[in-house]
């Protein structure tokens, strides 16, 4: 993860301090690239501790296209709570739909994507089906901008598009992730271990190894609320990647029997990091 700290570094160096929604003012660098080769191991930052539970559990939930908080709990993430309850915005939005509702988030669009013809598009199955059937077809793109709900919305997604890559010669699956508004400190080690798991686990379910995950952030800021915490972090010196885990019971693809809908069956505790040495945890308040 050592690219990563070198990110920090240039938003410290070249960005300039910008206002935003928020009301917490954020040092700003627009467009930046981050990319991870998961053979070299799981891109989990470790400067600080990861919350690699929380992370799983997000990540299922998307899965699962759930819309509420309370549901995101339950599988182990609290990453979901102000957003839905403490957001002024959400809270006056007329389609909120009372407590721990969220609207129409990312795993909502992944799984029920509303078609103008009133047709639901369940996009992560199309890209499974694709990925196995077309293995080169560049077109195997999930999409969480929709344009016309972003209103109906608990908060517009940040990680907008993921674009899946086959190299069928090399038995190869890459991610490319388009991110508009990267919040460096916080949010974006998140982001980089939920994508690196979603590649992870549809590689396997597809029949390939996970390859490359490239990252693209537009807007990577560090909030002026979290610079003491990202200088303790720049002191330190990053630790060798852990090894994903994954449990035995989820099948992989045997070039015979293809089970895409174990997407909606795996739990958080399917997923572990294996000799995962980090440092201690750093912790800072989140700019909702």
């Amino acid at each position: 993860m050592r690219q990563y700290l070198d990110l920090l570094e240039d938003v410290l160096k070249h960005g300039t301090r910008q206002s935003n929604r928020t009301g917490i003012d954020a040092i700003s660098l627009p467009g930046a690239m981050l990319k991870f080769d998961l053979r070299d191991g799981f891109p989990a930052v470790t400067t600080k501790k990861l919350a690699f539970k929380s992370v799983a559990a997000e990540l299922v939930g998307f899965l699962r296209g759930y819309d509420n908080a309370a549901d995101f709990r339950a599988l182990g993430s609290r990453i979901w709570d102000q957003n839905a309850n403490e957001s002024p915005q959400w809270l006056n939005n007329p389609h909120r739909k009372g407590e721990d509702d969220l609207g129409r988030i990312y795993g909502v669009q992944w799984r029920r994507w509303r078609g103008a013809d009133g047709k639901q598009v369940d996009q992560l199955m199309q890209a499974l089906n694709t990925i196995r059937e077309r293995p080169n077809d560049r077109r195997i793109i999930i999409s969480a901008w929709k344009p016309d709900e972003l209103d109906e919305m608990a908060l517009p997604p940040c990680h907008v598009s993921y674009q899946f890559l086959v190299n069928a010669e090399r038995g190869e699956l890459h991610l490319c992730m388009y991110q508009r508004s990267c919040d460096l400190f916080l949010g974006v080690p998140f982001n980089v271990a939920s994508c690196a798991l979603f590649l992870s686990l549809v590689a396997r379910l597809t029949g390939y190894r996970p390859g490359q995950f490239t990252h693209f952030l537009a807007d990577a800021h560090i909030y002026v609320n979290h610079l003491e915490q990202v200088e303790e972090q720049l002191s330190r010196s990053p630790h060798a990647l852990p090894q994903l885990e994954i449990n035995d019971r989820v099948p992989p693809f045997d070039g015979k029997n293809f089970q895409p809908e174990w997407i909606d069956k795996v739990e958080p505790d399917d997923f572990r990091l294996k000799n995962y040495v980090f440092d201690p945890a750093l912790r800072a308040p989140m700019a909702v």
